[in-house]
């Protein structure tokens, strides 16, 4: 398997199901296939952030005391499968007032190699939109796009300069592809 230094997770679409807007933990559910995919790609030695959009809060939908709690479940979800969760960093901004760190930005990303001295060339994002393949493709990371949530809509309007290094139906079986890599 290849190993990659921090493999960076989108959340909605990526990690859980998206109604649009995740309100509260009550809203929040993980695919079924995504702990189990986690934990294979973790027993591999990967450790991981989680990078997010979450302009709900900036927009009114979403209280911010709410995304903590559901940032505090996913928190817990991994100790408790004992997956390598670096941190959960994510961006409030509207896409009208938006600064680098709202992806496709590249901020959440250069905080955290900030932060836990990520070498961001020898990473991997796994996402479900071209919002999440841009800031990759920026910082010469590997991509996967997996065609829950957004994905299957993105497929088609990918830019060539931002094709994915892989793309799969899901989570689990990019985790599948990897470790066969």
């Amino acid at each position: 398997m290849k190993k990659y230094d921090t493999i960076f997770l989108d959340r909605d679409g990526t990690l859980n199901f998206d109604p649009g807007f995740v309100q509260n933990v009550d809203q929040f559910k993980f695919y079924n296939f995504t702990i189990p995919a986690l934990r294979i790609l973790s027993e591999h030695g990967n450790r991981f952030c989680i990078v997010s959009n979450q302009s709900g809060v900036s927009r009114g939908l979403i209280d911010i005391n709410d995304l903590r709690e559901i940032n505090s479940y996913i928190r817990r979800e991994f100790i408790a499968n004992q997956i390598n969760l670096l941190e959960i960093y994510y961006c409030t901004d509207s896409p009208e007032k938006e600064t680098n760190r709202r992806k496709p930005g590249t901020g959440m990303f250069l905080d955290a190699a900030d932060d836990y001295n990520i070498e961001l060339n020898k990473c991997l994002m796994i996402g479900d939109s071209e919002k999440d393949l841009i800031p990759a493709h920026n910082l010469g990371m590997d991509s996967m796009l997996v065609l829950t949530g957004n994905g299957h809509l993105t497929i088609d309007i990918i830019e060539p300069l931002d094709k994915p290094t892989f793309v799969v139906e899901n989570i689990l079986e990019g985790a599948k592809l990897l470790i066969k890599e």
